[in-house]
């Protein structure tokens, strides 16, 4: 059991998972970032061509 705790104390105080975690959560900022501005222009693209579509004969 002391062997457990030992190694969870070690991971506790390790510099590289904090850096993982760091950049775990900077990507998920920059895909929240990108679904969500793709999304936009993707309304405003498919409003374009439906419009685009509805002037043709």
């Amino acid at each position: 059991m002391q062997k457990l705790l030992n190694l969870i104390a070690d991971l506790l105080h390790e510099d590289a998972a904090v850096t993982s975690i760091e950049y775990a959560l900077l990507g998920m900022l920059i895909a929240v970032a990108i679904v969500g501005s793709v999304s936009t222009v993707g309304d405003a693209v498919k409003t374009l061509y439906e419009s685009i579509a509805a002037k043709l004969p």
